[in-house]
């Protein structure tokens, strides 16, 4: 252990977990943000702001994979998708790999983070910004959702936990916005945090899309670098089941998929919930009144 140094992620509340820093790529310690850039021998490229974990090469295809292809199988003809967040673009990519998609919006509110991006996660989302199909619109998601008059098939809420500037996506009008941004049959799908370490952000997700949406629920994924169980996605529409597509229908739709983690086995049992995750649910959609 003697000459190794560690950077430690501070995100959760009564945990530590920490990475091998291999090499420094880039670090910035700011007024307001702190940010670190490292390279670690599992991870490989781990990007942390503020001392939570961002994004890591390793990994990020579980996250970026099951939160786009999930909701994009299911709808089944998707032409008009929005993400929300979603700074390193790795979604982005997934989302692009649908080829009945005609337009993908990205709303990201600093510019400066798409660009970090572009220089330091080619790997990851090179294809996507190579797609005339992908828009870039550089602006607060709450407000772009708040005012647009654009509707969407499918909407990806990528964002930070919910505190700081993150905290609006997590408001039960931001999610009123949604649900009037959503085209008929279409599917909302969030980022609603590790049940087990951070129950308040899970339930405040669940009951805030309850309100907005007729269906919600979550699915879950396991992504090492969010230690701590399962971490759960949101899903919410007003016209759509998930269970509805049967197994036939998702490995139809999905045959031409390239992926290493999403398959149609996987799509159906991540709706299968633990318990304690059920029942977390369960109690946040019947406290939406």
């Amino acid at each position: 252990m003697t000459g190794r140094r560690w950077l430690t992620e501070t995100a959760f509340a009564h945990m530590r977990m920490s990475f091998e820093v291999a090499r420094v790529l880039h670090a910035e310690h700011g007024d307001r943000h702190r940010l670190d850039l490292i390279e670690n021998p599992l991870f490989g490229k781990v990007l942390m702001l503020d001392g939570a974990t961002q994004v890591t090469t390793a990994d990020e295809f579980i996250y970026h994979e099951m939160m786009a292809h999930v909701p994009l199988v299911a709808h089944g003809a998707a032409h008009e998708v929005l993400i929300v967040g979603g700074g390193d673009c790795g979604l982005a990519e997934e989302v692009l790999k649908h080829p009945a998609v005609a337009r993908l919006v990205q709303v990201e509110i600093d510019a400066r983070v798409i660009d970090f991006a572009r220089t330091h996660f080619a790997e990851i989302n090179a294809a996507a910004f190579a797609d005339p199909r992908f828009q870039i619109e550089i602006a607060d998601g709450a407000d772009f959702v708040r005012r647009t008059d654009r509707r969407f098939d499918i909407i990806l809420v990528d964002s930070t936990d919910a505190t700081g500037p993150g905290a609006v996506l997590f408001t039960e009008s931001f999610h009123a916005d949604l649900r009037r941004c959503l085209r008929p049959g279409g599917i909302v799908v969030t980022q609603s945090g590790v049940p087990f370490v951070q129950p308040d952000d899970f339930t405040t997700a669940m009951r805030n899309l309850s309100k907005a949406f007729a269906t919600t629920t979550c699915y879950v994924i396991a992504v090492p670098t969010y230690a701590g169980g399962h971490m759960a996605l949101g899903w919410a529409s007003m016209d759509r089941d998930p269970d509805a597509p049967d197994l036939a229908t998702l490995a139809n739709r999905a045959a031409s998929l390239a992926t290493r983690y999403y398959t149609p086995d996987v799509h159906k049992a991540a709706f299968a919930l633990p318990r304690y995750i059920r029942d977390a649910r369960d109690a946040a959609v019947a406290s939406r009144s």
